[in-house]
């Protein structure tokens, strides 16, 4: 990634800011263990850190969740080989084995894209762009 897509620091890290919007109707209890489940799918990847947004907080760029925002996740990822699509395909899988209504915002460095369920062929094009955005790939 060039250093202007998202917020590299030491190391070549970039921060994506996560943020699970749950089906309308669902609790806050819902978005807990929503958020734990996502929380554990991605912890499987090759990723530097997951961390939950305090209230006020996020990466640079980002626009900070509402502060009775659940379900926001920092993620901290190697800005080469490939890390950043993996995350953004777990997600996309994650939101297709959970059939309500649920979105998941992702940021990286004021840039915002909502994952939701739409019909694959639209995922694929939207979830492309998106990457080639910030991987530099063309």
């Amino acid at each position: 990634m060039s250093g202007h897509d998202g917020d590299t620091g030491a190391g070549g890290l970039v921060s994506v800011l996560l943020v699970l919007k749950p089906d309308p109707e669902s609790g806050p209890e819902d978005c807990e263990r929503l958020t734990r489940q996502l929380r554990a799918e991605l912890a499987q990847l090759d990723i530097e850190s997951i961390d939950p947004v305090a209230a006020g907080t996020a990466p640079e760029g980002a626009k900070a969740p509402d502060p009775v925002t659940l379900g926001a996740l920092v993620v901290a990822l190697s800005a080469s080989g490939g890390v950043f699509t993996t995350l953004i395909e777990t997600m996309r899988d994650w939101l297709g084995r959970h059939s309500q209504g649920h979105r998941i915002a992702v940021t990286i460095d004021g840039d915002t894209i909502e994952l939701e369920q739409a019909t694959a062929v639209q995922q694929r094009e939207l979830i492309s762009a998106y990457v080639r955005r910030h991987t530099g790939d063309r």
